[in-house]
């Protein structure tokens, strides 16, 4: 049994990338959503605007997050 060393190498770099990319976003999701709950807005935006963003960007966080999760587990699983 031989072990292609550069693959492993690969593999394994690619799961930690994939891992604290997942990690990052599903971070900045969470700090965005509490953005979203506070009423403070600045200055030059409409007092609404800033927290529909936030809320519009937190959900797209959590929707990639899903997306990888979801794509791994169809990876994993033989259909």
């Amino acid at each position: 049994m031989d072990i292609d060393w550069g693959t492993l190498a690969g593999v394994f770099g690619v799961s930690l990338g994939i891992t604290v990319v997942v990690v990052v976003m599903f971070s900045l999701g969470l700090a965005t959503w509490a953005r979203a709950g506070h009423r403070e807005a600045a200055p030059d935006t409409p007092p609404g605007r800033q927290q529909k963003v936030a809320a519009v960007t937190a959900v797209l966080c959590f929707a990639a997050c899903l997306a990888v999760a979801a794509y791994g587990i169809d990876l994993i699983v033989p259909v």
